[in-house]
């Protein structure tokens, strides 16, 4: 029985102390067909048709100023989000997306890469960009204010916005499948039924999120050259 609602998301599965809940971050690669390792195959022509869309989509938001294979690094991200998101969605698996332990390393470490290679290599660039172009005279203070603000706050808002989605759509499963204690037997199969709809949208929001952190990302960069 759980103790309250969060406690899904608590690290408790431990050996010697040591929680193993993480393993789950590397445990899906053995979840992979055998085939996938073979190439040539329908796995490998798959996903080497998404990547070859996202790279083309990065790529155009970068613009010129783009360093060759520097679209790797948002792919690999995406990769790695969405491969934890569809993993959680497996019973019994630990959702590591789901907790700002990781999704708040993976946007701290990149925004801080960007902003120190910002800073030292287009410091006037940088600056520039604190001031939107037109702004009044009196008012370049507030908006050099209200932007700093913004860029330092983008880091969080990414990892809240993957924890909160990963977490609410958990809660929602966890909530209809405990209600199904005492109900008749025919508004149980009903409940099955949303709950299949609903893991169907999670699966849709494991998808999509990876895809709007790895966009963000993207634009993020794509600011500092």
């Amino acid at each position: 029985m759980m103790n309250n609602l969060f406690s899904i998301f608590d690290p408790t599965i431990n050996l010697f102390n040591l929680s193993l809940n993480w393993l789950s971050t590397f445990i899906g690669l053995f979840m992979l067909p055998m085939s996938f390792w073979f190439l040539p195959n329908r796995h490998f022509f798959l996903w080497n048709f998404i990547i070859n869309k996202l790279h083309k989509e990065f790529k155009n938001l970068l613009g010129i100023n783009k360093f060759k294979g520097s679209t790797f690094i948002f792919i690999s991200l995406f990769s790695y989000i969405l491969f934890n998101n569809l993993l959680g969605l497996f019973p019994y698996i630990f959702t590591s997306t789901s907790h700002l332990t990781i999704s708040l390393s993976l946007s701290l470490t990149l925004w801080l890469s960007f902003m120190i290679f910002g800073w030292i290599n287009n410091t006037q660039h940088m600056f520039i960009h604190l001031i939107p172009q037109g702004t009044p005279f009196i008012l370049m203070p507030f908006m050099v204010l209200i932007e700093t603000i913004s860029n330092i706050i983008r880091p969080m808002t990414l990892a809240v916005r993957l924890t909160a989605n990963m977490i609410a759509g958990h809660l929602l499963l966890t909530l209809l499948s405990n209600s199904n204690l005492n109900l008749p037997i025919y508004f149980i199969f009903f409940v099955i039924f949303l709950q299949i709809m609903l893991l169907m949208l999670e699966s849709a929001v494991a998808i999509i999120q990876s895809y709007v952190i790895s966009i963000l990302t993207t634009l993020y960069s794509s600011e500092v050259n």
